[in-house]
């Protein structure tokens, strides 16, 4: 697996949440696993749209060492690899709810751009 050539300086719990769940493609990821819970890598490649192979493998690597995400294998033929959330997976989706209804009260968007994923956010039927 990548190892970073220097330890990351984080100094503070924010700095660390957001080098967690931050960034474009994690919090997509994970809130994609929450509303669908199990999901094969092509599944959640086609979930994600706009997304190369190499980022969201590199993403999903982050997110397992991290311990949000369970990678699980499957000894079949064809293999099948399964992607869910962890419980401390499960506990960042309120706090990205909360980024996101409170990102709602500020930033409005067109209708037919919004992820189906986001569709459930609360600050959507509130708006």
């Amino acid at each position: 697996m990548y190892q970073p050539k220097m330890e990351k300086d984080i100094r503070c719990p924010l700095e660390y949440g957001l080098d967690i769940f931050g960034g474009k493609w994690k919090s997509r990821i994970i809130c994609v696993l929450a509303e669908k819970e199990v999901l094969r890598y092509s599944a959640l490649r086609r979930e994600m749209v706009n997304i190369t192979d190499a980022v969201l493998a590199a993403a999903l690597k982050e997110l397992i060492a991290d311990e949000i995400i369970q990678r699980r294998q499957y000894d079949e033929i064809p293999p099948r690899v399964e992607y869910t959330l962890t419980p401390k997976g499960i506990s960042v989706v309120p706090i990205l709810q909360n980024i996101c209804q409170w990102s709602g009260a500020y930033h409005k968007e067109e209708k037919e751009t919004t992820l189906t994923q986001c569709q459930k956010c609360d600050y959507i039927k509130r708006n």
